[in-house]
């Protein structure tokens, strides 16, 4: 059956070659019924570079000498909305651990950073934190992602108001500067925050270098890209990089994904990672 977006075509087993390329190359799960999805997501894509097909695309995401182009489709296929303070019950746990321990020195890890949001949210709650003296000063944030163009967003740290919608008037005017005139509707992280947040591009389907350890790992709703097998290799890979006795945040619908790494659950999408034997 062909999948129709305009005047292109999206036949089976060109879905299929698209599916088994980004498989093996970044670990993505494409299943049968995501063929519409890869359809309206790549068709414009394929119209701006003028390729009469779905073909022609693939054979360019094929080539040694792409151009950039299969980042270009990573991205338009892994892009979700995110905004700041999503899941906030997760920031609310974390909070409450943070006043019950007082750390003097912090190490966070947002491992599917995306645009920035959650890095920055993370960041927001621990410099208020540090005004009040619940924590140290030590403390830093990476945020990691597969997709070059999200991480060259996030470090500018401009985003539509509604993205801030879950923050409070009195945090937003600590943390954000609001634009004005032609940048009306927008909002920028200020500069002193920015600078304590580290971004860097990751895959997380592949070996990862040294990154040091974490006390908190955020690996939230990314999981849903990858097939059972590659879910549980993904987490326990990441898992190593969390301190015993740290923190892991799943997405809250993403439940327990199986693996090696022992896990005590504390909420929905939160645990702990069990002491070092």
């Amino acid at each position: 059956m062909d999948m129709r977006m305009g005047s292109l075509a999206l036949a089976d087993h060109t879905f299929e070659r698209i599916a088994a390329l980004m498989h093996a190359s970044v670990g993505l799960a494409f299943t049968p019924n995501k063929k519409s999805l890869i359809s309206s997501r790549l068709s414009g894509r394929i119209q701006h570079l003028g390729l009469p097909d779905f073909d022609s695309y693939v054979e360019l995401l094929e080539s040694p000498d792409d151009g950039g182009e299969f980042q270009m489709a990573v991205d338009l296929l892994t892009t979700n909305e995110t905004y700041f303070f999503r899941e906030p019950a997760h920031f609310k746990l974390l909070e409450a651990e943070l006043v019950r321990n007082r750390p003097q020195n912090l190490a966070v890890w947002s491992a599917a950073a995306s645009f920035g949001d959650e890095a920055y949210s993370t960041a927001m709650m621990l410099t208020d934190l540090q005004t009040l003296g619940s924590i140290g000063s030590d403390w830093h944030i990476l945020g990691t992602d597969i997709s070059d163009r999200v991480l060259s967003s996030a470090v500018q740290g401009i985003y539509p108001a509604d993205r801030l919608r879950e923050v409070s008037d009195q945090r937003l005017r600590r943390h954000c500067l609001r634009g004005e005139g032609d940048s009306e509707g927008l909002v920028q992280v200020r500069e002193a925050l920015r600078a304590r947040v580290r971004f860097g591009q990751l895959n997380l389907c592949a070996p990862i270098g040294d990154i040091g350890s974490f006390d908190v790992i955020f690996l939230r709703n990314v999981l849903i890209y990858f097939d059972p097998p590659t879910k549980s290799a993904v987490v326990d890979r990441v898992l190593g990089h969390l301190k015993p006795g740290g923190l892991f945040f799943l997405g809250t619908a993403e439940g327990r994904v199986p693996c090696r790494t022992p896990l005590t659950p504390l909420a929905p999408g939160a645990f702990r990672k069990g002491a070092a034997k």
